[in-house]
């Protein structure tokens, strides 16, 4: 009996796994499902093994890739903002370096000095930089520079005259410190980073450590740009900046970089994804900037030293956090793209929309119903792919269809103004007459009219408008936390750079050997990272360095502002504020820098602490890595939420004369006896106000949003959903139908528009011929429900005739 029971047990307990397996057994193998199995075949235990063909992905697995020379025309989505800024940020890095690097030709001769590379950057200098750009950006997970074979130079070694390090590649990524000795809370803080030279090895042998040759396997980035044979003297591309500094002298400078956006190939390529094997231990992708430098040094013949390309800027991102595209091909998305048409929407009622923020994993999408259907009664939104992916054989071939609308209708071609009774009634519930600057102060905002005041005002006529109408209130500028949240990123890696070179690096330390301690910051240094901001992101019109009074090197006050006049540029405008000898006009009495002063003036608990662990080379050589002096070490610095946003305003009076909106990010130091931290300065970004997507749909009450559900939607039968990308603008929207009501017209899409839907309200307002009344949804079912009708009626009278 027991026996028998327990048969019965195991056939049960198997026919119910088989049940739970064979659910799923619909779904076929798809290029998701190859691109998976390449993406788990490889690990840390075997990736030393695996030839060099398994450690990278196709190149298509990473699609819809920003192009720069797109950037200020098509819009750029949430799920490639992420990979935007990664390009950013390698553009930004390789115009620094290459601005520095060459930046010590406008300064005396250095050769009769102890050390002819005095003006290049440390070894601090490096290492910190590349840790600041994984510090200040989550999202990135490794910064890397690699200069070609002996084309590194250091002012970090005594008399190091016209030398070069035979490798240098200074490289930081994030590590995973959940078990880590230094953090007894057992938990992952994503504030621990690896900082190392890979250019730390013996000059001969070690061929896989070399990052250079083939046996690296991995270094497919290097070759994407070096080595590189110059064809001519002088083919590298140019910029110029005009500087003028505090004591109001001025200077041109010319200096070479990467490839211009207009020119073929861009300034940043992107790789094939790859394993990150021995290092990171992850699948990441990598952007690529070229970084230009003369070459060889200190010859005094510059037709000697001719500018060639010596280091690559890589900046990496971890492949799991990429949103992949599953919806077919087509218009705006022709590819390529390995995961094409690998969603499960049921092709012949719904068509795929890709959502952001699933990374690589399926179900990043939803199933819309195609034009003439409708979704059913009992469903209320599209249906989320995550769903359909779980779902089960039965669930799948029941469900996540929609229902055909039946009768079709046509927008009307011919129509009439609408009657002055209905017209006064839209007009007295929506619309407010009320023009100019005091749009913005109405009870209720006009949108159109404010749009209007914005667009009127001009750097021509700026100044006849009262200083009051030139400040909006804060919540006209609604979004600008997170779609300028790439920008303001960039100002907060200038400023964590900042906090860790004051405080990690003691100018009194001395080193045994021929190792130097970094010297103090520099002009040149300062001014080529805020000009870097504004050349490596073209959202980004002014970008400023605010030292607080005495606490920059040999200078009472010093404030680096580089700025650009248009878009699509390679010329560019530089001054030190520190200029402007009046006190109203000294930026250390501005209140923006007295309020962000005051915040941080005496606490500092509420700052982020950074952990590194940092490894040298042995000498100038490479011969091996050692660990720092200090090893780890920290050091704190100021995160995103602790800058500081601006209200909108016209900035009449400065460089940029355009509608704009500041960030503002402080760094912090040591204090002179190196026993507390202090406020040093700030670091300050300008934006475009223009530039930014307004929201006209409904929020919360608490959400401060200045043109919240302001939209032209027909209220009873539709609902309001934002479109990203259509600008500073009305109309940035789409009415879709609520639950129950159905689309009723032939056309390629299934909501209105809200363009077509604020143009024709506003030709309510000026009295025009309108069709606003159409735009609406119609009751779902309605039209099957008359057609019945109809054809009743029809029955009936042929009766009625036939019996007659």
């Amino acid at each position: 009996m027991l026996k028998g029971l327990g048969r019965l047990g195991v056939w049960y307990l198997a026919a119910t796994l088989g049940v739970i397996v064979a659910q799923f057994e619909y779904h076929e193998i798809d290029a998701f499902d190859q691109i998976d199995s390449l993406f788990k075949l490889v690990n840390l235990d075997n990736c030393f093994i695996k030839p060099s063909r398994d450690l990278f992905l196709p190149t298509e697995t990473v699609s819809h890739l920003p192009d720069i020379r797109q950037l200020n025309i098509d819009p750029i989505f949430p799920n490639r903002t992420n990979i935007l800024h990664l390009h950013n940020m390698a553009h930004s890095r390789a115009f620094f370096f290459s601005y520095i690097l060459q930046s010590r030709f406008k300064r005396p001769a250095v050769n009769i000095s102890d050390s002819a590379s005095e003006y290049d950057p440390g070894l601090m200098y490096y290492f910190l930089s590349t840790m600041a750009d994984v510090a200040a950006n989550p999202k990135i997970n490794a910064s890397a520079m690699y200069f070609q074979p002996n084309m590194a130079y250091s002012s970090s070694y005594k008399g190091f005259f016209n030398k070069t390090m035979p490798l240098f590649a200074p490289r930081a990524f994030r590590m995973d410190d959940y078990n880590d000795p230094v953090h007894l809370e057992r938990i992952s803080t994503l504030n621990f980073f690896q900082v190392e030279d890979l250019g730390a090895i013996l000059p001969k042998g070690q061929r896989s450590l070399n990052y250079t040759l083939e046996d690296y396997r991995i270094n497919e980035w290097y070759y994407s740009w070096l080595p590189y044979a110059n064809r001519q003297q002088d083919e590298l591309t140019t910029y110029q900046v005009k500087i003028r500094y505090a004591n109001n002298t001025n200077e041109t400078y010319v200096f070479h970089g990467p490839n211009a956006p207009d020119e073929d190939p861009g300034p940043v390529k992107f790789t094939r994804p790859y394993f990150d094997c021995g290092r990171s231990n992850k699948w990441s992708f990598p952007a690529i900037t070229p970084v230009a430098d003369l070459h060889p040094r200190h010859t005094q013949f510059r037709h000697i030293e001719y500018p060639t390309l010596t280091a690559i800027s890589v900046m990496e991102l971890d492949f799991e956090r990429i949103d992949i595209n599953q919806c077919p091909r087509g218009e705006g998305n022709s590819g390529p793209n390995s995961f094409a048409d690998t969603s499960r929407c049921k092709k012949d009622t719904t068509e795929c929309e890709p959502l952001d923020g699933y990374g690589f994993r399926r179900g990043g999408y939803q199933c819309r119903c195609k034009p003439g259907f409708r979704l059913p009664n009992v469903v209320r939104r599209p249906y989320l792919g995550e769903m359909v992916e779980r779902a089960t054989r039965y669930q799948y071939s029941t469900a996540f269809s929609c229902t055909p609308i039946g009768w079709i209708q046509k927008l009307p071609f011919d129509y009439n103004k609408m009657d002055e009774y209905e017209r006064q009634q839209y007009l007295s519930q929506d619309y407010h007459n009320v023009t100019g600057a005091a749009s913005l102060r109405a009870s209720t905002i006009n949108v159109e009219e404010v749009i209007e005041f914005l667009k009127s005002v001009t750097a021509e006529n700026c100044h006849t408008f009262a200083p009051d109408d030139l400040i909006l209130p804060g919540d006209v500028g609604f979004g600008k936390e997170s779609q300028f949240e790439n920008e303001a990123r960039m100002a907060l890696r200038l400023a964590n750079f900042l906090s860790a070179f004051l405080q990690i690096v003691d100018h009194s330390e001395i080193f045994s050997g021929v190792r130097v301690v970094d010297r103090p910051l520099t002009e040149d240094q300062m001014m080529g990272e805020v000009l870097s901001l504004i050349l490596g992101n073209s959202k980004i019109w002014a970008s400023g360095m605010y030292w607080d009074r005495g606490k920059f090197t040999n200078r009472t006050l010093f404030a680096p502002l580089a700025y650009k006049t248009t878009l699509n540029t390679r010329k560019f405008e530089m001054e030190d504020l520190a200029r402007l000898n009046s006190t109203r006009d000294a930026y250390v009495n501005k209140p923006w820098f007295r309020k962000l002063k005051t915040r941080w003036s005496t606490n500092f608990d509420d700052l982020e602490k950074y952990w590194l662990k940092l490894k040298l080379r042995h000498n100038a050589t490479g011969m091996y890595s050692r660990k720092y002096e200090r090893y780890p070490t920290f050091y704190k610095a100021a995160e995103i939420h602790h800058g500081q946003w601006s209200v909108p305003e016209f900035d009449c009076t400065g460089v940029v004369k355009k509608w704009i909106v500041h960030y503002t990010a402080p760094f912090f130091g040591w204090d002179a006896l190196r026993a507390k931290l202090e406020f040093k300065g700030a670091v300050r970004v300008t934006m475009e106000l223009l530039n930014l997507d307004i929201v006209q749909c409904p929020n919360e009450y608490y959400v401060q949003n200045a043109f919240k559900d302001t939209h032209r939607c027909d209220r009873k039968t539709s609902y309001c959903v934002p479109i990203q990308g259509r600008g500073f603008d009305t109309g940035g929207y789409k009415c879709e139908c609520i639950q129950g009501f159905e689309y009723p017209f032939e056309d390629p899409i299934t909501y209105y528009d809200g363009q077509l839907v604020e143009a024709e309200y506003l030709n309510i307002i000026r009295n025009k011929k309108t069709r606003y009344d159409f735009l609406k949804c119609r009751v779902a079912g309605a039209a099957g429900v008359q057609s019945s009708f109809i054809i009743t009626l029809a029955l009936l009278l042929f009766t009625l005739v036939f019996r007659r």
